[in-house]
């Protein structure tokens, strides 16, 4: 499928998205590991929740999707069959990875696989500190497949210290110490997205959080006493989908738009933050609680954006955005300069190479770096065919890019959006958009 962008008039209107996609994803595995019905609302049904939903499946839970109401009949720790055949992780990163301190917590035999593309992305930095924990979990290189087996429990307790500030790699292990003998602390270099940490203690899990005098976070777990408690939430609209509108408004002139309901963790707004670096104009109002994470509505009007430095701690604030930030940065005035982002090469595809050369094929001045690029922002592109490299949001960034290119963009394989934004297409245009 191709999805083709054009020249655009002024985006109008109000908008509410789907749940959140790395909440989604939390609130689906962890509703097993309770004890007793869970009832979520607003999750988000994509491809990669999907792909949790299917491990559900695999592992013989029984679940109910209505509309965007899922109910999950709970497991607890233990009890679990061992499924029959490999579990089959699509795309998604946060599924296999957070699936294995599950399974690890609750000693599950089983084979964690995936996508070409799953099959690329770094598997080691779990593996390791499980393994330290007693978790018997191997890899052949590194990466997927990973296969359980019976551990020896209950697991050891850990004091490990991620060379990376990694939400994924943190959930993990601190799923995995739900059977532990003793507390799990990690500590990271920077803030990484805390819905885990948030969560666990809606459960009846005791998850202390602390930031170190250098900046560093730490946190640590104890194991649990008693069984889960089961969950019953709303999860807020998706920052990370509300990025893809916020830029479409800021570049298109004449552009107003609101979206109500997005969730605004301040560890998920760094996009926010470095537009506003840039003079955008995003107003923050009717701020609430829900689900334990801070929610609001953004009101966007378009106006002229200037270039910026990003580095440092901002990156993991914002690692997800980068590719739809280089497109409000490819039509500013002035240098934008990106640095500290050499994780962006283990992405869904390496998306600062894929990035740069696709906003170069569509007349963006932009140059690689190592850790980063740098882009010299203009009036206008001239637009063309591109390549998403299988990477949604490269995909969805570049549709955002051709309403304000001469020649209009077209996305091949653009059914790749329906990964995590699966009515995108459909928002665009109804907010004015020529899709």
């Amino acid at each position: 499928m191709n999805l083709t962008t054009n020249l655009s008039p002024p985006l109008r209107g109000t908008l509410t998205l789907a749940g959140d996609k790395s909440i989604s994803h939390r609130a689906i595995l962890f509703a097993v590991l309770a004890e007793g019905e869970s009832r979520v609302q607003n999750l988000l049904v994509s491809g990669v929740t999907q792909a949790m939903l299917d491990a559900l499946t695999a592992l013989a839970v029984p679940w109910q999707l209505t509309g965007s109401t899922l109910t999950v009949q709970g497991r607890g720790l233990y009890g679990w069959p061992t499924p029959a055949q490999p579990i089959n992780c699509g795309n998604s990163a946060t599924t296999i990875r957070l699936l294995a301190g599950a399974l690890a917590a609750c000693s599950v035999t089983a084979i964690l696989d995936g996508s070409p593309g799953l099959r690329r992305r770094p598997m080691n930095r779990i593996v390791a500190p499980l393994q330290a924990m007693g978790v018997n979990i191997s890899t052949p290189d590194g990466r997927a497949p990973l296969t359980l087996g019976p551990s020896q429990f209950p697991l050891k307790p850990l004091q490990y210290v991620l060379p990376v500030a990694s939400a994924q790699v943190k959930s993990c292990l601190l799923l995995a110490g739900l059977a532990a003998d003793g507390p799990v602390t990690l500590q990271e270099p920077g803030p990484s997205r805390d819905h885990t940490e948030r969560m666990l203690p809606a459960m009846g899990v005791r998850v202390e959080t602390a930031v170190l005098p250098d900046g560093t976070q730490r946190v640590t777990l104890h194991p649990p006493q008693l069984p889960l408690r089961p969950l019953h939430m709303t999860i807020p609209g998706d920052i990370s989908a509300a990025a893809f509108l916020i830029v479409a408004a800021l570049i298109v002139p004449g552009s107003e738009i609101t979206l109500r309901g997005v969730m605004l963790n301040p560890t998920r707004t760094g996009l926010l933050e470095a537009l506003q670096y840039m003079g955008a104009e995003i107003i923050t109002s009717n701020i609430s609680q829900m689900g334990g994470e801070p929610v609001g509505d953004l009101t966007i009007r378009a106006n002229v954006l200037h270039g910026t430095e990003i580095g440092g701690n901002l990156v993991v604030r914002m690692i997800d955005e980068f590719p739809i930030f280089a497109v409000a940065a490819a039509l500013a005035q002035g240098q934008t300069v990106v640095r500290d982002a050499l994780e962006l090469r283990h992405k869904e595809s390496d998306r600062i190479t894929a990035l740069c050369q696709q906003l170069q094929a569509i007349g963006a001045d932009v140059q690689e770096r190592p850790d980063g690029f740098v882009i010299n922002g203009r009036s206008h592109l001239h637009g063309g065919v591109v390549n998403p490299h299988g990477d949604h949001r490269l995909a969805m960034s570049l549709a955002v890019a051709g309403l304000r290119a001469t020649h209009g963009v077209t996305v091949q394989n653009a059914e790749i959006m329906h990964e995590s934004f699966p009515d995108f297409g459909a928002k665009l245009a109804a907010l004015g958009a020529a899709v």
